[in-house]
């Protein structure tokens, strides 16, 4: 792997096995009592995060505290950024305590690909979500959720699959990650979206393009719904919440004519009632809270392949299943 992780599109075929194979691996030490390991011992994590965050900062934190590395948890509200620090002070702040990873979300576009870059951060850059932009670790833990699920084993990537991802793709950067990575992985991906929610230039993407959900459900493997981000919206993209509800909307009539092993899946938060009903949502189908779960694996194996060194992912001297050794970075 590259010494950051700034875009699934950056990530080869092998790059992103490698990657959900050693999840496998680091899945298997939350089934134990104490579920750490000291792969990361004496190493410093700092979640930098200039927007609001539940899911991601918590599985970040959760997974670099499970490798035993040193965790600092910084939130643009009440620090020097609200007077006004720049991004670059605040990186060289982080370098001089000994910052080993910088996980970065932030609002702009761009910013992790800058820190990345700019010489002001010695460690390892991953980008938790920029702007509209991208958010590689959301794509990860999709896929390696769909490949569990999908019956894709250790090595094997998603060839031969269909994804469908559903509402706002305009304003989505866990939808351009998907693209790319499920792209990689050998999937046929179709976006669906009201014409006012598909970016420009989507025609460059990997993917497909339909303004008819119905059309696609039949042969779906995944259906992804999208979160409708009101806060990023300042002009009228759909005439109202019930009408993109009628039309784009997941509910139990349209999940009943995905095929039946077909996964519903979505990245959270979840805005129930429109572009998901309850029953969808609360259904066995729906994989939103495993994905949260598989969440925190992957950015254990991430940390671990960025910074962990050569040794296996996890010791066969530990009380767990034998590990193998080709997961070694």
């Amino acid at each position: 792997m590259k010494r950051h992780l700034i875009s699934a599109a950056d990530l080869t075929r092998d790059d992103a096995v490698l990657i959900l194979d050693t999840a496998e691996e680091m899945a298997r030490v939350a089934d134990r009592p104490i579920k750490k390991l000291p792969t990361l011992r004496g190493r410093t994590v700092v979640n930098l995060f200039f927007e609001d965050s539940t899911r991601t900062r918590i599985s970040f934190e959760a997974a670099a505290k499970r490798l035993s590395a040193d965790v600092i948890n910084f939130s643009a509200k009440g620090s020097s950024v609200s007077k006004g620090e720049s991004l670059k002070d605040t990186a060289l702040t982080l370098e001089a305590m000994g910052a080993d990873a910088v996980v970065i979300r932030h609002p702009f576009s761009g910013a992790p690909h800058r820190l990345a870059t700019s010489g002001w951060i010695g460690g390892s850059v991953v980008n938790a979500g920029d702007g509209t932009h991208e958010h590689p670790t959301q794509a990860l833990l999709d896929a390696f959720t769909m490949r569990r699920r999908l019956g894709g084993g250790e090595g094997r990537d998603l060839s031969g699959r269909h994804i469908t991802v559903v509402g706002d793709v305009l304003h989505s950067r866990v939808a351009r990650s998907n693209v790319h990575l499920l792209s990689t992985l050998g999937a046929e991906v179709t976006l669906v979206a009201p014409p006012t929610l598909v970016p420009v230039g989507v025609d460059t993407w990997p993917c497909e393009v339909s303004y008819d959900l119905d059309a696609v459900l039949a042969k779906s493997d995944a259906v992804m719904m999208l979160r409708v981000q009101r806060e990023r919206m300042n002009a009228a993209y759909f005439p109202t919440e019930r009408e993109y509800s009628r039309r784009y909307g997941l509910n139990g009539e349209r999940m009943a004519r995905m095929p039946e092993h077909a996964l519903v899946m979505h990245p959270g938060p979840m805005n129930r009632g429109m572009e998901i009903t309850a029953e969808v949502a609360d259904s066995p189908r729906c994989t939103a809270v495993e994905q949260v779960t598989n969440g925190v694996s992957i950015r254990m194996a991430v940390m671990y392949l960025l910074l962990g060194g050569s040794e296996p992912a996890v010791s066969t001297a530990a009380p767990a299943p034998a590990a193998r050794n080709e997961e070694s970075n």
